[in-house]
């Protein structure tokens, strides 16, 4: 008896969180936008560099992550396309305090524009698809979130900005500078943002 209603329990707090965001009004969820915005801005400089990458080590992907998983397709993509645009346009957010547009075509800024198709991907497949949402089915979601959304225009980004500086990098040489180092990393958070989701969002419709 106790273990059911535990489970009922657990049911109602995971159907609370979608309860309110789908009755959150316009000016709530571009606020919760801005915060997650800020939070991917705070998590951009806790970062490490890498002596032979110019693309530092950061937290900002557990943030683009939870960002799809709690605000779903719609806000969480915009919640990205809010920290991009407002780092383009003067907000110090960027890795190191960083801030412009030119920012966007050094090594780092495919990888920022990734965060945007992350955020929507992920939200999209967790608020349509019920068995995204447990445990297998949510660290697939987000591994692919993570290692194609982000990492494919991160190396298009990245490859582009060694080739405008006189360098032309073979593949090996591109994956080594622009993928290797972040794995073990990124499959920490990815780990992470999925014990976030199963614990979050409800398992049935």
């Amino acid at each position: 008896m106790q273990l059911n209603i535990n489970k009922e329990r657990v049911h109602e707090m995971q159907n609370s969180w979608y309860s309110w965001r789908n009755n959150a009004d316009t000016v709530t969820m571009l606020l919760t936008s801005f915060l997650f915005a800020c939070f991917t801005g705070l998590m951009a400089q806790v970062s490490l560099a890498i002596p032979w990458s110019p693309v530092l080590i950061t937290l900002q992907t557990f943030a683009v992550l939870i960002a799809g998983v709690l605000l779903g397709s719609k806000w969480g993509g915009f919640s990205m396309i809010l920290y991009t645009l407002l780092g383009i346009v003067g907000m110090p957010w960027f890795t190191n305090m960083n801030h412009g547009l030119a920012f966007m075509f050094h090594a780092s800024g495919g990888y920022i524009i990734g965060f945007i198709f992350a955020a929507i991907f992920t939200g999209y497949v967790f608020d349509n698809y019920v068995n995204a949402r447990k445990p297998v089915g949510s660290v697939l979601t987000l591994m692919i979130a993570n290692f194609v959304c982000i990492y494919v225009p991160g190396l298009i980004g990245l490859y582009n900005t060694m080739l405008n500086s006189g360098r032309v990098l073979t593949l090996p040489e591109l994956l080594f500078m622009g993928v290797v180092p972040f794995v073990v990393g990124d499959l920490f958070k990815i780990m992470i943002a999925s014990g976030i989701t199963t614990s979050i969002l409800p398992k049935e419709e």
